[in-house]
């Protein structure tokens, strides 16, 4: 730890305090005491503690009221009640008033160093957590965009340049990685964003259906058209018209938009009346059309015309510090609407996060943290909720060793049984020493999303 962990050990008993402070000590924590609650908070409010002992009876003021102070002007630090007579009542009226646990005297060092490391795990995962959140505020958004790298600030600030002209920009980018919602966000921030916005998917329509979803008809243009229709084109009037995979146009409709962009004015199909219309385009590509070109399926002329400016998005992989302030957007928005309370993604499960490769971009993220919420019994998101992707980490060429096998399936085991030996060793079928000997040659142990606690608390 860059940082020493700050304790104070609040008790009127001085052999309970110098008690827990020299156990505390060897465990390499800064300890602090004090012999009264008064005392404890003039001692709070000069610097900063991360863990606070509190005992329950104490004269003057007792750990309860101590503790509605404190979870009210500190509330960032974890509060242990310490009580001598392990009353269940005192204890649970704690822990709704905000206390993290409870310690009954007598008690040994062994279970208070795993108290102490249970604790600290869980407000390094709050810290984390309020961190990501803090990330998510700052990050700049233009209609749901969100990023916190330098290749996302700097396309953020490209939109802010570009979206005051009126002239096109050619999106480019993988599937996946917003581009529909780049162009939404030119359009936001331009003098048209009180005019139309309308998209089309040029690849989601054979040739004779784009044409009239582009140009519109007239009635009677042929055998189905009982009445006129406008166009996406003429929709677009006064507001801007976005292209979606622009490289899935064919040829012959190609040199049909060139003239509507060079003019500004178009037939219906079936129609001889020229109409005018007055729109901004924008367009977006997953296809690179300077190949498109070479390969005689995309025409030059055309492809100058769309692509004044160009705004490449990077892929998700390339930019994985953006994966946490995402995930925790998502898993937020998805925890309000499945009506979970779920409000924390572990580190071991983030790290699993930033390790894909996210072929998807960011729409395969969305859909993987929908997935994870939907699954999830607990409070967090775990490693567990995001074993679907963990099968496509390794490469074909990497074929998995039987002991990382072996390791693997028992710490999926351990996990599904929540960590209890007995039910575990029944399931891999060996006996306890022998899952305590794989336990210690793999060094497994039980970290963040152990803290997950399951989620009993659903909102009807």
């Amino acid at each position: 730890m860059s940082a020493k962990i700050r304790i104070l050990v609040v008790d009127d008993e001085l052999i309970v305090r110098e008690s827990l402070k020299g156990w505390l000590k060897k465990g390499g924590y800064e300890v602090d005491t004090a012999a009264s609650g008064p005392e404890s908070l003039e001692m709070l409010e000069l610097a900063p503690y991360d863990l606070l002992f509190l005992d329950i009876m104490m004269p003057k003021m007792n750990g309860l009221e101590v503790l509605e102070i404190v979870k009210k002007r500190f509330p960032e630090t974890l509060v242990v009640m310490i009580t001598a007579y392990g009353s269940v009542e005192t204890a649970v009226k704690a822990m709704k008033n905000g206390a993290n646990d409870y310690l009954m005297k007598p008690f040994e060092p062994e279970t208070l160093a795993l108290l102490v490391e249970k604790l600290l795990q869980q407000k390094r995962i709050i810290d984390e957590n309020l961190l990501l959140k803090e990330q998510v505020a700052r990050s700049v958004r233009f209609e749901n965009i969100i990023g916190v790298s330098e290749e996302m600030q700097k396309i953020f600030e490209m939109i802010m340049d570009i979206s005051a002209t009126d002239v096109p920009v050619l999106i480019t980018g993988e599937t996946g990685t917003g581009k529909e919602l780049i162009a939404k966000a030119i359009h936001a921030k331009s003098p048209r964003k009180h005019g139309p916005f309308i998209p089309i998917n040029c690849g989601a329509f054979p040739e004779h259906l784009l044409e009239t979803e582009l140009f519109g008809h007239e009635k009677g243009a042929f055998t189905g058209a009982h009445r006129a229709k406008k166009g996406r084109i003429e929709m677009s009037h006064g507001g801007t018209l976005f292209l979606d995979e622009v490289g899935e146009i064919p040829l012959k409709m190609q040199v049909d938009l060139l003239r509507v962009l060079e003019t500004k004015s178009f037939h219906r199909v079936g129609g001889t009346e020229e109409i005018n219309v007055d729109f901004r385009i924008l367009a977006a590509t997953n296809r690179n059309l300077l190949e498109e070109i070479n390969k005689g399926n995309f025409r030059q002329d055309f492809y100058y015309r769309l692509n004044v400016i160009s705004l490449h998005i990077p892929p998700l992989r390339e930019r994985p510090e953006d994966i946490p302030v995402l995930a925790e957007h998502f898993m937020r928005r998805y925890s309000r609407e499945t009506n979970k309370d779920i409000d924390t993604i572990t580190p071991e499960a983030m790290e699993v996060l930033k390790r894909y490769p996210w072929p998807g971009n960011v729409r395969e993220l969305q859909n993987a943290i929908e997935r994870a919420v939907v699954i999830s019994k607990k409070r967090c998101l775990d490693v567990d909720e995001f074993s679907f992707l963990q099968v496509s980490q390794k490469g074909a060429g990497e074929a998995k060793s039987l002991e990382e096998i072996e390791k693997e399936h028992i710490e999926a085991m351990l996990r599904a049984h929540d960590w209890n030996i007995s039910k575990t060793a029944r399931a891999l079928k060996i006996n306890r020493v022998t899952l305590h000997k794989k336990i210690k040659k793999y060094g497994l142990k039980r970290s963040g999303q152990d803290q997950c606690k399951p989620d009993n608390s659903r909102k009807s």
